[in-house]
């Protein structure tokens, strides 16, 4: 498995080395995000499966009654198809009021489920304390939970839904995109090289160097006298310039699965390298032994355990050097390891100083 994961990649990179990305695929326009949103609601219409005695949605359910001229004390409301969740959405950059935006609905109680619930009415509200959407409709749990004699069936998460377009947005977020008569292009991965080619490409595209790279991340572009009527045709030209990033060597590891993701430009000083495996192996038995019929004696169980251990011997390997990707594969592949094996060896490596790459164990 390790073989073909590693020789994939490879292909995937000389293909990005013939074509480049787009700008757009790997970096945004400073200020063009968006916001999170957050709000407290019920949802109704559950079978049985709410919260129950849950203190505090008891206490909405009273309030929101009395709310509607009908008094009750929280201690005289037992309803078990009534679950208080929290709502979340995020608002896109630009939306108007108006537009409906999805919202993820979350149990805060005990409920079993939110299975066929109703979310009524709730605000959502920004980091400022404004609400800027609200939301309302029936949870999509995208399983299903069911139990009964003892017996339980589940699919999926039955605690978490979601209302697609359920929520309605109310205000925008008010943001001019040029109004310093400029706009900054931000790398989602920082990178000098890539900043550099960034830089030249987008001078190239206006015919004059008047983009300016501010750090390894940013690049600030002016609107001139021929772009400030249509700032928007020129960002929709600028995104698609086909820019080739610059990838560092790095090492992915994900120690729970076995995978091992090798970049281009990771290279191993040339080492000699030997892994072997320490194998122990416990083999128990039970006998009976039993006497003779006309002797005297007692029938007893006699076990027998058999331990053997040993060790898988592998000669030294050379490794690394001045070598391809597809050569190091071969090299570490020679010594018959394993992938969980390779993680100790590319550890054991970077130790050395032999790996000059960025190790990420997930």
């Amino acid at each position: 498995m390790f073989r073909i994961i590693v020789i994939t990649v490879s292909l995937l990179l000389a293909v990005q080395d013939v074509f480049a990305a787009r700008l757009k695929d790997i970096a945004d326009v400073e200020g063009v995000r968006g916001n999170q949103l957050l709000g407290y609601g019920l949802v109704v219409g559950l079978n049985g499966t709410g919260d129950g005695k849950v203190d505090f949605t008891l206490k909405s359910v009273a309030n929101m009654m009395e709310k509607m001229g009908i008094r009750s004390l929280p201690q005289e409301i037992k309803v078990k198809n009534v679950a208080a969740v929290m709502v979340t959405a995020t608002l896109p950059p630009f939306i108007r009021p108006g537009s409906k935006i999805d919202v993820q609905i979350s149990s805060m109680g005990d409920a079993k489920s939110l299975q066929g619930g109703m979310l009524l009415f709730t605000p959502l509200k920004g980091a400022d304390g404004n609400t800027y959407a609200v939301a309302q409709g029936s949870v999509n749990l995208g399983g299903f939970s069911f139990s009964e004699g003892g017996d339980s069936a589940q699919k999926n998460h039955p605690t978490v839904g979601t209302i697609s377009a359920g929520a309605l947005v109310e205000r925008a977020i008010p943001f001019d995109l040029f109004q310093a008569s400029k706009v900054r292009i931000v790398l989602r991965q920082p990178d000098f090289t890539t900043m550099t080619r960034v830089v030249k490409v987008i001078n190239r595209h206006i015919g004059r160097p008047a983009a300016l790279a501010i750090d390894s991340a940013s690049v600030e572009v002016p609107l001139d006298a021929g772009h400030v009527g249509d700032p928007i045709s020129l960002m929709a030209t600028l995104e698609q310039l086909s820019v080739e990033q610059d990838i560092g060597a790095r090492i992915v590891v994900n120690e729970r699965t076995g995978t091992i993701i090798v970049g281009e430009h990771v290279t191993i000083s040339k080492v000699a390298l030997a892994h072997g495996n320490l194998n122990i192996s416990i083999r128990s038995e039970s006998e009976v032994s039993q006497p003779n019929a006309l002797a005297a004696g007692e029938t007893t169980t006699v076990n027998n355990s058999d331990i053997s251990i040993g060790e898988d011997v592998n000669a030294l390997q050379i490794v690394g050097g001045e070598v391809t990707l597809g050569d190091l594969v071969k090299g570490l592949n020679a010594l018959g390891a394993s992938p969980r094996d390779l993680i100790s060896i590319f550890s054991a490596l970077k130790r050395a100083g032999a790996l000059h790459a960025d190790l990420e164990i997930m």
